[in-house]
């Protein structure tokens, strides 16, 4: 077997179907946000495809918090939380995020993606389960069916009478749990939470939802969409992340007290895995308590949401409309999609990478553009006449 050949012959495949990753090298500098260097190419750009939505990467007292730890704690966990212990600060964390989602409890994983994959898988186990897992879930939620190892229903993306239609054929007896999410990150739609429970109640069924790209930026207190609908107390488990508005990296579940504990106790991806450090849980605690009191932060956000969706209609750009934050401009082509991206960058200094498949279907390559409340209204202008520059340059149809 020529191993070398295997792997040079599926990368070639790869790029020639347009859906090759490449990273591009960027620093960010603290407190010009959303302004980095680019040392790919050596020039200074400005950030429009960022998951830290609210800048809370860089924001002092974030930074301050986690240089003070450090400082006085040290910078490493030790190991798993079993062996070394718990950090204080991780203990904090965890009490935030219960007292964010108004749970009893809550546990931190060092990521969205292990939370997902060792929750769901261990919920999985519980004897008879059956897993119903909304068709557009992300990769991680799929593992984390998959790995649970039981009986498992996939539904069409946000049909409730399909979710119903397999609640029905499974014994009313069984233990089942449906797993969803509040804003799908790619199309930037809502899943229908309330209608949902609504069908969980009547077949006696968990809920599991997934609030990653929400918790700070919905919600009175950034509790996610659940908060701002009303119906946290009706979610059987809310997991999150610190990794996207909190501005840092982890995750975590928000639940009853004996259904975290049996997560804890029973999930290999917690058990087994070294345990968040203590300045990261110092910094997402002070994010996460800065983004609670301070809703300006989710006005302002919303604000240039607003603003840019219309200024992309007026220009006739093609749109995907979405009730959320998340703004896809359509390309519907890999390779066009890839060379948008890439004359943004290079001509415009403009940052806005090209999502190709597998990460969205064949034929719905866009570009996905996320702004933050620091954005200027003369970067909304041009971001704007640099896609108008691109699009038209390339052949890409507008509307107008």
């Amino acid at each position: 077997m020529d191993y070398d050949k295997v792997f040079a012959d599926s990368l070639e495949q790869l790029k020639a179907a347009g859906n090759y990753r490449e990273f591009t090298d960027l620093e960010r500098h603290a407190g010009q946000y959303p302004r980095a260097t680019n040392h790919s190419i050596g020039r200074e750009i400005t950030i429009w495809c960022n998951n830290d939505y609210l800048g809370m990467g860089q924001h002092r007292d974030v930074a301050d918090a986690i240089c003070n730890t450090v400082r006085e704690i040290g910078a490493g966990a030790g190991g798993t939380r079993n062996i070394a212990g718990t950090s204080h600060p991780l203990v904090e964390l965890e009490a935030e995020l219960s007292s964010l989602h108004n749970k009893e409890a809550a546990l931190v994983f060092t990521s969205g993606y292990v939370t997902n994959s060792t929750a769901l898988s261990t919920l999985g186990r519980i004897p008879g389960m059956v897993l119903f897992s909304d068709s557009l879930n992300h990769a991680s939620m799929i593992e984390g069916v998959r790995f649970g190892k039981c009986e498992r229903h996939i539904f069409r993306h946000n049909d409730l009478d399909h979710l119903e239609e397999l609640l029905e054929s499974v014994d009313a007896d069984r233990a089942k749990l449906i797993a969803f999410e509040s804003v799908y990150s790619m199309d930037g739609d809502i899943g229908p939470i309330k209608e949902i429970c609504d069908l969980a109640e009547k077949y006696n069924a968990l809920t599991y939802l997934d609030e990653v790209h929400a918790v700070g930026l919905y919600g009175e207190s950034g509790g996610g969409v659940a908060q701002r609908d009303g119906v946290s107390d009706r979610v059987d488990i809310i997991q999150g992340t610190m990794g996207k508005a909190f501005g840092l990296i982890g995750g975590y579940i928000a639940s009853t007290s004996l259904l975290v504990d049996y997560v804890r106790s029973f999930g290999s991806g917690f058990i087994f895995t070294t345990a968040m450090t203590p300045a990261t849980a110092a910094g997402a605690l002070a994010s996460i308590r800065h983004v609670r009191q301070n809703v300006g932060l989710r006005i302002a956000l919303h604000s240039n949401v607003n603003t840019l969706k219309s200024r992309i209609r007026e220009e006739g750009l093609p749109l995907k409309e979405t009730p959320t934050h998340i703004i896809p401009v359509m390309v519907r082509d890999a390779n066009l999609c890839r060379e948008a991206s890439h004359k943004l960058l290079h001509e415009h200094g403009i940052f806005v990478q090209h999502i190709n498949h597998p990460t969205v279907p064949v034929g719905q390559e866009r570009l996905r553009i996320t702004p933050t409340p620091l954005h200027t209204n003369d970067m909304i202008e041009e971001l704007v006449a640099a896609l108008i520059d691109v699009f038209d340059s390339l052949g890409i149809k507008r509307d107008k």
